[in-house]
């Protein structure tokens, strides 16, 4: 049987002289006898050189007209060659084809519209850019894990179906439960706080959904949170841990995903540079920078995307807004005993025009103050009252807060829109293929 080399491996050096690849025909060009084959296998793109007096004739000539997208097995000699892209490339002694693409791939090598992309995107995830994306959300993923488990947290994992709205009624994405309505869920975040009273610290990495009608570029309609809930935990601690987290994230995609980095334009020096903590300015102070800028903030309004843009633009790393009023906040964020209109709460911004990271902040712990809350927000206890019982038996300060992975990504690797930080995005107009 025979054992193939990862093109990863190659590319890194450590690969023996003679190799054998198999993967997809991901570019090819000729010039003087010579074909120039660029293989992709998942882990790499390396180029192979195919000579005319290498093969028999009519393998030469099949190569010759085999169409992008086939797949093929390769035998040859590892090269170092600087000229050649990741710098070795494989001079074939033998190729084999597994399957050959009967039509023209439809992504060709000139302008294609963004709704030919989406159209397109379980071939469109094949290109190089969208490779890169893939290998960063895993690589945070890889590493979120790794920093909660390092600090004692544990992963839960909470329902998708719900009954009860956790941020608001009107962005929630109903369904029918058989014979009783039921909702997508937008957060693990009521859950997380009844199950930190059996295991402590928690974190999960799950799919949400809002159903909110925006067209803008930072809006999905399902895409995967990392959050957190941790017991005798205030804001203070809450935000050292968000910017821990987003700190070690950041330093590890510099040093183990450097090249993947660059290819969005994005120096990993410019990422090893952020270090806590970071700037921090409450909802007061947001609001006052916006109207020296002549943008006017009704007081109590959450802040939108167009203002947390203005405001991201003015700093150079993650920056944290705090105190955010009742009114903008959902019913579970502690108001602030010093300036009861207020909440203990916090949004970590992105800069350079990039916005909100991450939402989070104190819960309430007090019963009463809970069902107060939910008094003024017109909600119904009954639809709560597991929620409720949490505060009943054995009631703690805790909290936590909620990373949208895209939101990151797309800050991180400087893209126009939402979209492409996932593989096959869910928008208000999209949800084929």
């Amino acid at each position: 049987m025979v054992e193939f080399t990862d093109i990863s491996k190659i590319l890194s050096g450590k690969a023996k002289k003679t190799a054998h690849i198999h993967g997809w025909l991901h570019h090819k060009r000729s010039s003087g006898g010579v074909q120039f084959l660029l293989i992709r296998d998942g882990t790499g793109i390396i180029q192979t050189t195919l000579r005319k007096d290498a093969v028999d004739e009519k393998t030469y000539e099949k190569i010759d007209k085999l169409p992008v997208e086939s797949t093929v097995e390769i035998k040859g000699t590892v090269k170092k060659d600087k000229r050649a892209p990741g710098g070795y490339e494989i001079s074939i002694d033998d190729i084999k084809v597994l399957h050959e693409v009967k039509e023209e791939f439809p992504i060709a090598k000139k302008y294609h519209g963004p709704e030919f992309l989406m159209d397109h995107r379980h071939l469109w995830i094949r290109g190089k850019k969208m490779q890169a994306i893939l290998k960063i959300r895993s690589k945070i993923l890889e590493v979120t894990r790794e920093w909660f488990l390092s600090h004692g947290y544990i992963e839960f994992q909470s329902p998708i179906i719900i009954t009860a709205a956790c941020e608001g009624g009107s962005t929630l994405f109903e369904l029918k439960y058989f014979d009783r309505k039921a909702y997508l869920t937008q957060s693990w975040q009521l859950y997380a706080e009844a199950a930190i009273a059996s295991v402590g610290k928690i974190f999960t990495v799950a799919p949400s959904f809002r159903a909110e009608k925006s067209r803008t570029r930072r809006h999905l309609t399902e895409y995967w949170h990392i959050e957190a809930e941790e017991p005798w935990c205030d804001l203070k601690r809450t935000m050292k841990v968000q910017e821990e987290l987003v700190t070690y994230i950041l330093h590890k995609l510099a040093k183990e995903l450097p090249e993947e980095l660059r290819i969005f334009g994005r120096d990993p020096k410019d990422l090893l540079k952020i270090k806590p903590p970071f700037p921090r300015i409450t909802y007061d102070e947001a609001t006052e920078m916006l109207k020296k800028e002549g943008i006017t903030v009704k007081w109590g309004e959450d802040l939108t995307w167009e203002q947390q843009k203005v405001l991201s633009l003015k700093f150079k790393e993650p920056f944290f807004i705090t105190h955010f009023p009742k009114s903008a906040k959902a019913f579970y964020h502690k108001p602030d005993p010093k300036k009861p209109e207020v909440t203990l709460s916090d949004d970590l911004q992105a800069p350079e025009g990039y916005g909100e990271l991450i939402g989070g902040g104190q819960r309430i712990h007090d019963l009463d103050e809970l069902l107060k809350r939910l008094e003024e927000e017109k909600l119904d206890t009954k639809d709560y009252q597991w929620y409720i019982d949490v505060r009943k038996f054995g009631t703690v300060p805790h909290s936590g807060f909620g990373l949208g992975l895209e939101r990151l990504i797309m800050w991180i690797c400087k893209l126009d829109h939402i979209r492409d930080a996932i593989p096959f995005p869910r928008t208000l107009t999209r949800i084929y293929p």
